[in-house]
C-alpha cells in the first residue's frame, strides 16, 4: 500500500534559491513518487533552525520541469540538435578541446560557471578539467556582482567579513532588501526583532521603499545611482563632526590621515542634495551609527550593480571602520568558510590583498579573485586579436540570459570554435552550444554550497540525494573525470596505487595520497578527480562526489585548529580532519564545523601587523568624479532597476512559468506620479525602451517607487519548452535591455540598477 503525503517520510535537504540554502524537510509523492509535495523548514538545521520563506514551495517546478535534459546533444549543421551517447560526446569534446589547445594554447579556452547558489560541490571537479587543458581564464556570476567588493575587501582587510545582525545595536543595509534577498540566516525574523526593539535601530539606503525600508528607523531614500554621494556624506559627517573612534583606530588601522584629508572639506549639504536625502536625516543616521555600541553593515546588488559601485564598497566600509565596528559581537567579523569561494576560483585570494594585478588578454581588464569580468568576455571573443578566446566551457551557468547585453553574448558564442554546456535544462546559452551534457538536478545527487558565511559559529551541509537521477544524465564529478581521462590527463597507472590504499582505510590512503602528490605532479594538479576516482568509491551510500571534501576538511583543521577544536574537531591534525569529514558525511541537516572568538577576527586581517588599511589611493582618486553630477538623458528620463527580487521571483533555475502564482509579481513597478503623468493605469501594457532594446511590460503602480524610478523583477524572460514542443516566455528578459558598456571603471560590474529608459503607453484597459 502506497503512502499518502501525510504519512510519507520527511527527507532532509536544503533550499537552493538563494545563497543561504536554508535547511528543508520535504515529502515525496505523486504518481511517480518524484514530486516534492510538501516542504517545510528543518528545525535541526544549525543556521536556519526551521526558518524558511515562501519561495521553496516552488521547488517542484524545478525538480520536475518538462524541459529537463536526458541525453548528451550534438549540434547539427542546420542548428538543430541530435542525441548522442556519452562515450561519443566525451571523445569528440576532448578531441576538439585538445585540438584548440594544441593550436592556440589553453589560454584560448575560457570557463564560465562552476556552480550556482547551491551546487558548488560538482563545480569543484571542473578545476581538474581546466588544469588538464591548461585553462587560465574563468568567470562566473560573482564577476558581475561582487568582485568590486572583493577587491576593496582585499585591500582594506585581506579577509572576508560577515555582519552580525542578530546581536547588533544598529543594522545598516546599502542597496539591500533582506526581506526578499536574505543574505544572513533567519533574515525576516531578525529584521522583525530589530524593528520591534526600541533600543535598536535600522538604517536602509535604497531608492525604493522596500519591505525592509518600511521597517527602518532611517530610510535614506536616495535618488537612483547616488549611493556614493550618500555614503560620502555619511563619512564626511563622521570626519567633520569628529565622531571617529580615534583610540581604536590608532591601535588597529593605518591611513586615517589620508581619509580625513579627503573628507574634511567635502560639501555635505551639496552631496545631500545630489542624493536626494535631507541633510538632517543624514546627520541623524550618522550620529546614530557613531554612538552605537555595535553596528553591522551590509551592501548588496542595489549598489554593487549601479554607478560608482566599487567606490561605494569602499565608502560603506569607511562608515563602520571609522566608528570602530569590527571584531566584536554585533559588528562585522572575519569569517572562515570550509571551502573559500575565491580560492575555488583560483588566482589571487582575498587573503593576499590581490597584490599581483593580472589582466585579461585582449581588453586588459583587471582579474579579481581569479575571475574575468563578465562584461568584457564578448569583447575578448569578438575581435581578431591573436589572444582572443576560441572556446568556452559553461557549467551551471546561463550567461546569454543572465549577463548584460544578451545580443552581444549570442554573437560571441556563435563566433567561438567550440562551446560545451553542462546543465540540467536546455538553457538560452545551451541553444548556442556545439555540445550539451545533461546533469542530474540538485536533488538527484550529493551537493553543497560554499556560501558558508556565518560567524561566530559556521556550518556546512552536504545534501544527500532525494531521488535517483534521470536516465541519461551524469553528475558533474563523473563528467569531469571522464573528460580528464579522455584528455589524457590521468592514466590508470596514476590511480592504481591510490585505489589500493583507499581499500585499506583512510589512514593508509592519506599516507599514500601525500606521497603521491610529492612524487607525481599530476596527482596534485588533478586532485579533485583523483580523489573522486580513488577515495570516492569507498565512501558510504554512494557519496563519491564528497571525496573532494576529504581534502578540504584536512586542510581546514590544519589552518584553523582552534576554531575546529571548539566545534568538537580536536586531536592531532589527521584525527581532527577525519572527525570533520565523518561529520560532513553523517549529518543530514548540516553541522557546525567552526566556532570562533570575536577577537580572532584580527588574526584573519591579512595585512601588515593585522592592521586595517583605511586609505586606498584608487578609491580616493575616484572620489573626484563625484564633483560632477550624474548625466541626464533627455530621450530616457526614467531609471530602470533591471532585477528586483520579489516574493515570487528568485534565480533562474526555475524555468517553468507555471510556478508564478501572482502575475502582478511580473509587472513593471512605477510611482503613482509617473503613472499619472504617462496616463497609465494599473494593469496597462506599455513599451519600455532603453538604449539597447525594448520590451512590452505590464504596469503595477506602487508606492515603493519614487518619481523617475521603475523596476522589473529578476528571474524571468526564459524560453521554456513545456514538453509539447511549444516554447513559452513569461516576463521580460532583462538583459535584452542592458548594455556591456555601462559598467564600473575598475571591476567592470554592470549598472543593472541604473539603466536609462523611457516608457510609452500602448493602450488602456477597459
Amino acid at each position: 500500500m502506497s503512502q499518502t503525503p501525510t504519512q510519507a517520510q520527511w527527507h532532509q535537504t536544503a533550499c537552493i534559491l538563494c545563497s543561504l540554502n536554508c535547511g528543508l524537510e520535504v515529502q515525496l509523492g505523486g504518481e511517480s513518487r518524484r514530486e516534492l509535495v510538501r516542504v517545510k523548514g528543518d528545525k535541526a538545521h544549525p543556521a536556519s533552525q526551521g526558518y524558511t520563506c515562501e519561495k521553496p514551495q516552488r521547488l517542484n517546478f524545478y525538480q520536475n520541469s518538462p524541459d529537463r535534459l536526458t541525453s548528451p546533444l550534438r549540434r547539427r549543421e542546420d542548428g538543430s540538435f541530435e542525441p548522442i551517447d556519452w562515450d561519443t560526446a566525451i571523445t569528440e569534446i576532448a578531441a576538439k578541446f585538445n585540438a584548440i589547445k594544441a593550436e592556440h594554447g589553453g589560454d584560448a579556452i575560457v570557463y564560465y560557471g562552476g556552480g550556482s547558489q547551491g551546487n558548488h560541490l560538482g563545480g569543484t571537479y571542473g578545476d581538474s578539467t581546466l588544469k588538464a587543458l591548461g585553462v587560465k581564464y574563468r568567470s562566473n556570476a560573482l564577476a558581475q556582482e561582487k568582485t568590486g567588493e572583493f577587491w576593496v575587501q582585499g585591500k582594506m582587510l585581506g579577509t572576508g567579513v560577515h555582519a552580525d545582525f542578530e546581536h547588533c545595536e544598529v543594522a545598516v543595509f546599502v542597496g539591500k532588501n533582506p526581506w526578499q534577498s536574505h543574505g544572513f540566516a533567519r533574515s525576516r525574523a531578525i529584521l522583525r526583532e530589530i524593528a520591534n526593539d526600541p533600543a535598536r535601530s535600522m538604517v536602509v539606503i535604497d531608492p525604493r521603499r522596500s519591505e525592509t525600508a518600511k521597517l527602518a528607523d532611517f530610510h535614506l531614500q536616495i535618488k537612483p545611482g547616488t549611493d556614493a554621494w550618500c555614503l560620502s556624506a555619511l563619512v564626511a559627517i563622521i570626519v567633520q563632526g569628529n565622531l571617529i573612534a580615534r583610540d581604536w583606530l590608532a591601535e588597529h588601522a593605518t591611513g586615517l590621515e589620508h581619509v580625513e584629508n579627503a573628507f574634511r572639506e567635502l560639501p555635505v549639504a551639496d552631496y545631500a542634495e545630489r542624493c536626494g536625502v535631507p541633510l538632517e536625516q543624514l546627520r541623524a543616521a550618522a550620529h546614530r551609527i557613531a554612538r552605537a555600541g555595535s553596528v553591522a553593515m551590509m551592501e548588496d546588488l542595489g549598489m554593487q550593480m549601479s554607478v560608482h559601485s566599487t567606490l561605494g564598497s569602499y565608502l560603506q566600509r569607511l562608515v563602520w571602520l571609522l566608528t570602530g565596528h569590527f571584531g566584536r559581537k554585533g559588528t562585522n567579523n572575519a569569517l572562515i568558510p570550509l571551502v573559500a569561494v575565491d580560492a575555488a576560483s583560483k588566482g589571487n585570494s582575498l587573503g593576499k590583498g590581490d597584490k599581483i594585478e593580472k589582466v585579461s588578454p585582449v581588453v586588459g581588464a583587471k582579474i579579481i579573485t581569479g575571475l574575468i569580468p563578465c562584461n568584457v568576455i564578448p569583447e575578448e571573443i569578438l575581435t581578431d586579436h591573436p589572444k582572443r578566446y576560441r572556446a568556452m566551457l559553461v557549467e551551471s551557468g546561463n550567461p546569454v540570459h543572465s549577463m548584460a547585453d544578451s545580443q552581444r553574448w549570442r554573437d560571441a558564442l556563435r563566433a567561438l570554435d567550440l562551446v560545451v554546456v553542462i546543465d540540467v535544462a536546455m538553457t538560452e546559452t545551451a541553444r548556442h552550444a556545439h555540445y550539451v551534457l545533461p546533469a542530474p538536478s540538485q536533488y538527484e545527487k550529493y551537493e553543497a554550497t560554499y556560501f558558508n558565511l556565518e560567524f561566530p559559529n559556521n556550518y556546512f551541509h552536504l545534501r544527500r540525494p532525494l531521488l535517483d537521477p534521470l536516465p541519461g544524465t551524469l553528475p558533474e564529478p563523473e563528467i569531469h573525470a571522464r573528460l580528464v581521462e579522455a584528455l589524457g590527463g590521468l592514466q590508470p597507472e596514476d590511480l592504481a596505487p591510490l585505489q589500493a590504499a583507499a581499500q585499506k582505510g583512510r589512514m593508509q590512503f592519506a599516507q599514500a595520497f601525500f606521497m603521491a602528490t610529492m612524487s607525481n605532479p599530476t596527482i596534485a594538479k588533478l586532485a579533485p578527480v583523483v580523489l573522486y576516482r580513488t577515495l570516492g568509491p569507498t565512501l558510504p551510500n554512494g557519496a563519491a562526489a564528497a571525496a573532494v571534501l576529504w581534502g578540504a576538511c584536512h586542510l581546514f583543521v590544519r589552518s584553523n585548529q582552534e576554531a575546529a577544536a571548539r566545534a568538537g574537531f580536536d586531536g592531532d591534525p589527521f584525527t581532527a580532519g577525519e572527525k570533520l569529514f565523518d561529520a560532513v558525511l553523517n549529518n543530514g541537516s548540516g553541522f557546525i564545523f567552526s566556532s570562533c572568538d570575536y577577537e580572532e577576527s584580527w588574526k584573519r586581517v591579512k595585512l601588515p601587523n593585522h592592521k586595517i588599511n583605511l586609505a586606498i589611493p584608487e578609491m580616493l582618486s575616484e572620489m573626484e568624479k563625484l564633483a560632477q553630477p550624474l548625466p541626464t538623458h533627455a530621450d530616457f528620463p526614467l531609471i530602470l532597476s533591471a532585477g528586483e527580487r520579489r516574493t515570487d521571483t528568485s534565480n533562474t533555475i526555475i524555468r517553468n512559468p507555471d510556478g508564478f502564482k501572482k502575475e502582478r509579481q511580473l509587472a513593471l513597478r512605477i510611482s503613482p506620479h509617473d503613472a499619472a503623468s504617462l496616463c497609465l493605469n494599473d494593469g496597462d501594457d506599455a513599451a519600455l525602451t532603453t538604449r539597447r532594446g525594448s520590451a512590452t511590460v505590464s504596469i503595477e503602480i506602487s508606492d515603493m517607487m519614487q518619481s523617475g524610478h521603475v523596476s522589473l523583477p529578476n528571474g524571468l524572460g526564459l524560453d521554456f519548452n513545456d514538453g509539447t514542443g511549444k516554447v513559452r516566455r513569461v516576463g521580460v528578459s532583462l538583459n535584452e535591455l542592458t548594455s556591456l558598456e555601462d559598467r564600473d571603471f575598475l571591476a567592470h560590474t554592470p549598472w543593472h540598477k541604473y539603466v536609462p529608459a523611457r516608457l510609452e503607453r500602448l493602450y488602456t484597459t477597459n
